[in-house]
């Protein structure tokens, strides 16, 4: 099966070269959305050997995230972040866990390695928080809800029913599965310090909107009585 690599970028330009050259020998495409930049990231991932997506302006990553699925021509996606921070060393393992029985595998940091200045500690914070609120609403075992780097494939994404416009697609991606019965599986991966630029992720605000999401799914699924999530490992 073909895969594609998707990059939503927003002023990537000083760290998306080297992460779409690390990418191309693991897929048969490497697409980048670049959400309304004001740099050349565009430029810079066209001259890396990317399949560029332009957005007129910034909508936000969840808008970039489903366009790249729908203009993907593989049959696996893998969704990595475009500021260096993913290793691309990391998709053949990541791929390999993709089994028939496997809806989506997840890229964690926490079971793999932090190099030095790789995330802020109220980052980690946040993270094991709001993963700790899935879990126990969800009846999920997971260490990583927020990791950015997964795989699966293309129909089962188009299948989701997704509406997040920020950080929150991560969740809301993983919540649909979940909310299906799908299984997701976790590979320890590397997270690298941003060699450049600066990160959009405002910690508070989008935390607010990440936790919000999920108590929102948590009360559909409620009123839906669907009840909890199968566990997923």
């Amino acid at each position: 099966m073909s895969v594609t690599v998707i990059l939503a970028a927003l002023n990537e330009g000083a760290n998306i070269g080297p992460v779409i050259r690390g990418c191309l020998p693991h897929a048969e495409e490497v697409l980048v959305v670049d959400d309304g930049s004001s740099d050349d990231t565009a430029t810079v991932a066209a001259a890396a050997g990317a399949r560029v997506v332009q957005l007129s302006q910034n909508r936000g990553k969840g808008v970039a995230v489903r366009r790249g699925a729908h203009e993907a021509r593989g049959d696996i996606l893998v969704f990595m972040d475009a500021d260096g921070q993913d290793d691309p060393a990391d998709i053949p393992a990541v791929l390999a866990s993709l089994q028939d029985d496997v809806d989506m595998v997840v890229g964690s940091r926490f079971l793999g390695h932090f190099e030095r200045d790789a995330i802020r500690p109220l980052h980690a914070w946040g993270n094991r928080a709001l993963t700790g609120m899935i879990n126990g609403l969800f009846s999920a075992a997971l260490t990583d809800t927020q990791a950015g780097f997964r795989a699966l494939r293309r129909d089962r994404f188009l299948g989701c029913a997704l509406d997040a416009h920020g950080y929150d697609v991560e969740v809301d991606l993983l919540l649909e599965v979940l909310g299906t019965g799908g299984r997701i599986v976790e590979v320890p991966v590397t997270r690298r310090a941003r060699a450049g630029g600066h990160s959009h992720l405002r910690t508070f605000r989008d935390g607010t909107r990440i936790a919000l999401r999920i108590g929102r799914q948590r009360l559909k699924r409620r009123r839906s009585g669907r009840g909890r999530s199968s566990p997923s490992r």
